[in-house]
């Protein structure tokens, strides 16, 4: 085996294991959006809206919510990245 297929080899599986961790991520981030949105009867684009309208008090909560939704957007772009990703031969 060649010197650039083990290298291939090496960084494609790292890839895999990369998109693997940014997908579990993806889910668990969406799952706590999904309780914040239950627990406050809003999308979190409507929070959104509604927060920079200054109609909420700031309190941490509502900081993680903000902070779970910036996530959320970082790891998709983050998994588009890693999905064109193609090693040549």
């Amino acid at each position: 085996m060649s010197t650039s297929r083990i290298i291939k080899d090496i960084f494609s599986g790292y890839g895999k294991k990369e998109l693997n961790l940014i997908s579990s991520s993806i889910q668990r981030t969406e799952k706590r959006l999904l309780e914040f949105e239950a627990k406050y009867h809003l999308s979190t684009n409507e929070f959104l809206q509604k927060y920079e309208n200054d109609e909420f008090e700031e309190t941490l909560e509502l900081d993680e919510w903000i902070g779970e939704s910036i996530m959320l957007e970082r790891l998709r772009k983050e998994l588009e990245i890693y999905k064109g990703v193609d090693f040549a031969d």
